[in-house]
């Protein structure tokens, strides 16, 4: 008799149930760990992208009171430490504020003003060398001045000291010598440009050029040019641009006059806009944000809008076009001061009501209340950290801002923005430039669409190559090939995706911008050729037919795709040269308007495709590979073919896994970044085309996270970026696990 096993002793058994309780509980730990690692770093990117939409605040602070201070004239300024303020007072000096602790500031008298009263104050011109400033008299004249600020350290604490320099007086009233009611200046290239208002309806145009010599000091001349104002009402407002070209007049009827200023010595009106935001509404406020391009009105009906001079499609010379209308004033729009560091501005009404706007995204950012009804003028700080308002007796009132983000809105990132220069809205995405008053654009419309439009065209390719090749080598192929052919396709997997775009991008890249139109001629050719090879090997001889092992057809058929390759690229070379005039390039450019880059769609759609295609193969051949034996049994007994059985019976069953492995290709698709990157021109552009090349959110976080600064608004809109690579993967893995489980059901049965 056989000897009977052992039974397993109680010692050994209850070591048994210790190691699988520790196993079990080790694999539990591991899954939680990996579930804790990925919602830590969710929570990361979140607690990065979430500063980009808290609220701006403001918080008030004190301001030491002035012993009787004169009444101001024209608007305050600060320095950027916002530790002195400035204006001029109708006393006719330059008077600072300490709006914190220290030693009071002594005033700097005008010089040159021989008894004349300070009667206007130009706004403000930021230059890289300066602040400059502008003052009308009462007896016709202009004084120009700008301050400067010292800082110095003693023993820890910063010491500011003011500067202020002064030049000498200029003449634009020479011979009535009327007095300057307002005032406004440009530092252009050539010279200062110099607008006055002297009457009701009377402007003085003085341009300086200054000729510079090769020996010695330059020579300056000096010209004036009386401009007469033909319009309903009287002039309430002016401002000039930055580049001395175009004026603004302001008129009590509520009209906008644009005097083109391009010709020194010859200004003409260019146009008359009606900007008020109601019928008759007055203006009482122009203001130009930085860069001087776009133009802020204020009403007497309370209204706040933003103009710029645009040269709209079909339409002809330039015309001032209404941008953004932004949140109303209760009363009268006073004052107006524009952010020397972005295109924010603050307004204030008569009411005491300040807001605070961002010019790019025509939102309203913060409201707040002065408690008085005195506003002569409000000033943002040069960091944008802080708010000043002046009132009739020159008191001040002073806010410290914490609005980090303000171009950020869900707009600006997902909608269409009307920029600057740009003839229209549109989606863009440019972070960078090369100017200081350059605006950031932080559009991930076309980020998005860049990342979409690379996997369609990934999926493209690879989709229809893998599913087919899995369920050719599952069904049909010798087992003696399929052992050499899955281990080759599996291997594909593991190069390394800086490989596969390193080669895009040098050889791939340049070698399919020569085969172009034999591209396109290929899968007609391989499809035909292929086809016409089946029907004549059908029509070969049986014993010649039987030396070919089932499932060895592919030995046969690899000549014939080879030889269908070579002349389909041979026949787009005939056929570029015969119908597309010997250049495809110039024939899309003309007939179709498309333009062909080097690295474009085609290039990555091959390349990530070539990466894709060995996961998609694999997991869907397993899922072929895995139906049971007895449902082909079942379907080859009943007499269907090896094909009807493969499509209707196999591939239906291994659908859910199928399903997987396109989704899974198609979140490694969405998440690929070396291909994208070396493989596509990185422009931002928003066109279906495959001749054009796109940037996907991957590629670009990897290219600018490196040079974004920590904290800044590029860098947290890159986290933001993530933040939505990261949701759209799980978006699309949800919905896959879906859809298999629905389809797992469906077929459970079989």
């Amino acid at each position: 008799m056989p000897a009977r096993p052992l039974a397993p002793t109680r010692g050994h058994a209850a070591r048994r149930r210790f190691a699988d309780r520790w196993v079990s509980r080790l694999v539990v730990l591991g899954g939680a760990v990996i579930i804790a690692s990925i919602l830590a770093i969710l929570i990361v990117i979140v607690a990065e992208v979430y500063p980009l939409f808290v609220p701006p605040t403001a918080t008030p602070l004190s301001v030491p009171a002035a012993a009787r201070p004169p009444r101001p004239i024209g608007p305050v300024a600060v320095e950027e430490y916002r530790e002195i303020a400035y204006y001029v007072g109708e006393d006719g000096a330059v008077r600072f504020v300490r709006l914190g602790a220290g030693e009071p500031v002594a005033a700097a008298p005008l010089p040159g003003l021989s008894g004349a009263r300070v009667t206007a104050l130009a706004p403000a011109v930021t230059t890289k060398e300066a602040v400059h400033q502008m003052v009308g008299t009462s007896d016709g004249r202009a004084v120009a001045f700008e301050v400067k600020f010292d800082v110095a350290w003693d023993k820890g604490r910063r010491v500011i000291t003011p500067q202020p320099q002064f030049g000498e007086p200029s003449a634009l009233d020479p011979e009535q010598r009327r007095p300057v009611r307002r005032l406004a200046f440009a530092m252009t290239g050539s010279g200062p440009v110099v607008v006055a208002q002297l009457g009701a309806r009377e402007l003085v145009l003085q341009t300086v050029v200054e000729k510079k010599a090769l020996i010695g000091p330059g020579a300056k001349e000096t010209s004036l040019q009386p401009l007469a104002v033909e319009a309903e009402g009287e002039i309430t407002a002016i401002a000039i641009d930055g580049r001395g070209d175009d004026l603004f007049v302001g008129t009590s009827r509520g009209q906008i006059l644009r005097d083109d200023l391009r010709e020194r010595g010859a200004a003409r009106l260019a146009e008359t806009v009606d900007v008020g935001s109601r019928p008759g509404a007055g203006v009482t406020v122009i203001g130009l944000l930085i860069g001087d391009r776009t133009v802020i009105v204020g009403d007497q009906a309370g209204g706040v809008s933003s103009w710029q001079v645009v040269g709209l499609p079909g339409q002809g010379e330039p015309r001032l076009t209404r941008i953004h209308r932004f949140e109303a004033h209760a009363g009268p729009v006073v004052a107006v001061g524009p952010s020397r560091r972005d295109k924010g501005f603050a307004t204030a009404d008569a009411t005491g009501q300040v807001l605070l706007h961002y010019g790019t995204s025509g939102k309203t950012l913060l409201a707040l209340s002065v408690g008085r009804q005195d506003v002569r003028s409000i000033a943002i700080a040069p960091k944008a950290d802080g708010l000043l308002t002046q009132h009739g007796d020159g008191t001040l009132a002073h806010w410290a801002l914490d609005n980090h983000h303000p171009e950020i809105t869900l707009r600006t990132l997902f909608g269409k923005v009307w920029y600057e220069g740009y003839t229209q809205p549109d989606y863009v995405w440019q972070s960078h430039g090369g100017t200081d008053d350059f605006e950031a654009k932080y559009s991930l419309t076309p980020l998005t669409f860049g990342t979409l439009k690379g996997t369609f065209y990934a999926l493209l390719f690879a989709i229809p190559i893998a599913l087919l090749a899995a369920l050719y080598v599952s069904e049909f192929m010798h087992p003696t090939i399929k052992g050499y052919v899955k281990p080759v396709v599996e291997v594909m997997a593991a190069l390394p995706s800086v490989v596969l775009g390193f080669l895009a991008g040098l050889w791939l890249a340049p070698v399919i911008e020569r085969v172009v139109p034999g591209l396109f001629v290929l899968p007609f050719v391989v499809g035909g050729l292929v086809l016409a090879a089946t029907a004549l090997w059908r029509r070969a001889p049986v014993s010649l037919r039987r030396r070919t092992r089932p499932g060895m057809e592919v030995l046969v058929v690899t000549p014939v795709v080879l030889l269908a390759a070579w002349l389909a690229f041979w026949l787009g070379g005939v056929l570029e040269g015969w119908v597309l005039g010997g250049d495809y390039r110039g024939w899309l450019q003309t007939t179709l308007g498309l333009t062909y880059d080097q690295r474009n769609s085609i290039v990555v759609g091959i390349a990530m495709g070539f990466a894709v295609i060995p996961i998609i193969f694999t997991i869907a051949e397993d899922s072929l590979a895995n139906v049971p034996q007895h449902l082909r049994a079942g379907s080859l007994a009943l007499g269907a073919t090896r094909w009807q059985t493969a499509l209707r019976v196999v591939l239906p069953t291994a659908s859910p896994g199928i399903f997987s492995a396109v989704m899974i290709g198609f979140g490694r698709a969405v998440g690929e970044t070396m291909i994208v990157l070396m493989a596509t021109g990185n422009t931002p552009v928003m066109e279906w085309s495959i001749f054009n090349g796109f940037r996907a959110l991957s590629a670009n976080i990897a290219v600018e996270l490196p040079e974004a600064p920590v904290g800044h608004t590029h860098y947290r809109v890159l986290f933001l970026a993530a933040l939505l690579l990261f949701c759209l993967t799980f978006v699309v893995n949800t919905a896959a696990e879906l859809v298999r489980l629905r389809l797992r059901r469906k077929y459970r049965y079989l």
